[in-house]
């Protein structure tokens, strides 16, 4: 399966300078800044209590050809200020007026100047569904369940210690792709054989394949293959918090970030369309085998053919919390739109010792009384 090529006979037009992304949205009645009430179509300010509702968005959440993504400034463009964490690289946007905080993806201090961060505009945003609050229940439920943990990660869920609110930015990508096959098909049949068994001959079924030559196409148009855009966060966390509902999206609009973060997303359009590609690849082979049906298959080719490629820049909800142990960050996340929890978690040694040694001392008196009884 090839990888569109974007023609380079013209040279591209010179780049518009996109106007700096400010998510900020002062408050009518005292001057507060006002946020995104998640659950709700609306926004609140925390400081007097008013809410204003969203505007009504008329945009569409538009598809973009890979081609105008790939070329240099094909896509529209903007610009942000952001933070970079240096000890997992997150890019994480901030209010102008700070310039030192902590990393929600690993409890880094931040100290480095404000930058700009230029890249393709969002399309579209799955909203936050609920407050942090909510996400504090889940986690605490989550880590509640977990085995040796050590007694400072209960009390840090206790303690209820702030979660942050992330965009965590992902690619989707659409295509239709047709692809002829050539393989094998293998059906199952028995021939009887005599074998010896106690002593005596018996007679036995033993299975054989019969494997016939298969060609043939299968066609399939993906729609939302979704490749996460961001090196912060461990790909088995985001994996994990699948799946999400993709019929969600809201054409993007600035008002959905008040409030919380964005992160800038730090894999490429290309890298994302090669991951999207192997995903592709691999629901293909599956389409084939069971094409070519029988039993067994074996596939010797498929050739495909992608076409009408599109791809959305996207920004999904995550509720992150990081907690350091022993100077080692563990993170949680929760899927701002369904609750589910993934993480890390640190085991206790003492804890583990401590089980360890009661169950020699269980094993040992099972032991002694067993002994006894003979």
């Amino acid at each position: 399966m090839k990888i569109p090529t974007v023609r380079r006979d013209t040279p591209p037009r010179p780049p518009e300078i996109p106007k700096t992304e400010e998510h900020r949205f002062p408050c009518d009645n005292c001057g507060s800044d006002m946020r995104f009430d998640p659950g709700g179509n609306q926004m609140i300010c925390d400081y007097c209590g008013n809410t204003t509702p969203l505007p009504q968005l008329r945009d569409t959440i538009r598809e973009i050809a890979i081609e105008r993504g790939l070329n240099a400034d094909g896509a529209e463009q903007e610009e942000t200020r952001v933070l970079d964490c240096p000890n997992c690289g997150a890019q994480i946007e901030f209010d102008p007026a700070i310039h030192a905080a902590e990393c929600p993806f690993c409890a880094t201090p931040i100290v480095t100047g404000t930058g700009i961060n230029r890249h393709i505009k969002p399309a579209a945003v799955i909203p936050f569904a609920f407050e942090e609050r909510q996400a504090h229940v889940a986690m605490n439920d989550w880590l509640g369940s977990l085995w040796f943990a050590p007694n400072g990660l209960q009390k840090y869920a206790r303690k209820g210690r702030k979660m942050t609110g992330v965009y965590v930015p992902f690619w989707t990508f659409d295509a239709q792709t047709e692809s002829s096959y050539s393989g094998q098909r293998g059906d199952t049949y028995y021939v009887t054989q005599t074998v010896m068994r106690d002593g005596k001959p018996t007679r036995v079924q033993v299975p054989r394949i019969r494997w016939s030559p298969r060609r043939g196409r299968v066609a399939r148009f993906f729609d939302d293959v979704v490749i996460l855009a961001s090196s912060s966060l461990p790909k088995s966390h985001t994996d994990g918090l699948q799946p999400w509902d993709m019929s969600a999206l809201s054409p993007y609009a600035p008002q959905y970030l008040a409030g919380f973060r964005a992160e800038a997303y730090r894999i490429t359009l290309e890298d994302g369309l090669t991951e999207a590609r192997a995903h592709m690849d691999a629901v293909i082979a599956r389409d084939v085998r069971m094409d070519i049906g029988g039993d067994q298959q074996r596939i010797d080719r498929i050739d495909t053919r992608m076409s009408d490629v599109t791809f959305k820049h996207v920004l999904l909800p995550v509720w992150v919390a990081a907690y350091k142990y022993s100077g080692q960050s563990y993170r949680f996340v929760v899927n701002g739109q369904t609750g589910r929890v993934q993480g890390e978690r640190p085991y206790s040694k003492w804890k583990i010792a401590f089980a360890t040694i009661a169950a020699l001392i269980v094993a040992a008196i099972v032991g002694y009384i067993a002994a006894q009884s003979q």
